[in-house]
């Protein structure tokens, strides 16, 4: 079986973090050990509070995984703070597996997830990433990037990283779409699928990149991998358990079509 790490944030209402990407794990049949970076306080209406893990704290745990598991691939969440990032990157650096870092810093609701002194020390784990999986504000943010604009795409070029931008809704044939684009030097590749409208989306992004790092580890290249978990990502939308008083969870259990 293979063994995929996710490092991430402790969400304390499942739907996201650490959880959602154990349950992603477990839908695809790889086995998921994971690093905490960051405790949460949280349900479907927002954050409330944060609390960091010691450095010293996560190095034990990435040394204790490296230690005892050949590691097919690494999943990066949130990661928060300068130090944080700093530590993981130190541990990334000597991966020679591949590696998904969904840069997070804001959730679905507005809570921010990352320090703002963060964000340069951010960019530059970029280098050891598989692929970086940004939101539209994201993409922003630690890109320059807008969607339909020639000169903030040609910034993502230049970087030399794989990007793939999330969730931007496009109407297409009279029908509306959520569109995803793999950017991967001079190319790009187009995922979509119907754009479902639901409250329902709490975790999506967490899940997605480990889904993705999920079928990496299985073997299946990066853009099949993506187009895989594209569809598990609407799949586990569309049946989602409408739970939580705000942006509810998502079905990791319905996302596989035969499920």
């Amino acid at each position: 079986m293979k063994v995929v790490l996710t490092i991430a944030g402790s969400d304390s209402s499942g739907g996201a973090g650490i959880q959602a990407d154990l349950k992603t794990f477990e839908a695809f049949g790889v086995f998921g050990t994971s690093v905490i970076t960051v405790l949460t306080a949280q349900n479907t209406t927002g954050v409330s509070a944060i609390s960091e893990l010691s450095v010293d704290f996560i190095k034990a745990q990435l040394q204790a995984i490296k230690d005892d598991f050949e590691i097919a691939a690494v999943k990066v969440g949130m990661l928060y703070s300068k130090e944080i990032i700093e530590c993981v990157g130190e541990f990334l650096r000597e991966m020679k597996c591949p590696i998904v870092l969904d840069p997070v810093s804001i959730s679905k609701v507005g809570s921010p997830l990352l320090k703002e002194d963060a964000t340069q020390a951010l960019q530059k784990l970029f280098t050891y990433a598989t692929v970086v999986t940004p939101n539209i504000y994201e993409a922003k943010k630690l890109f320059g990037y807008s969607f339909g604009d020639t000169d903030s795409l040609q910034k993502i070029i230049n970087s030399g990283v794989t990007v793939l931008v999330k969730n931007q809704t496009l109407e297409l044939a009279n029908e509306k779409k959520s569109v995803d684009q793999l950017i991967f030097g001079h190319q790009r590749r187009v995922f979509s699928t119907k754009r479902i409208e639901s409250t329902n989306l709490h975790g999506t992004g967490c899940s997605y990149s480990s889904a993705i790092a999920a079928n990496l580890a299985l073997g299946h290249p990066l853009d099949k991998a993506i187009e895989i978990s594209k569809e598990f990502i609407y799949n586990a939308i569309l049946n989602a358990p409408h739970i939580g008083h705000g942006a509810g969870p998502i079905n990791h259990k319905k996302g596989l079509k035969y499920a």
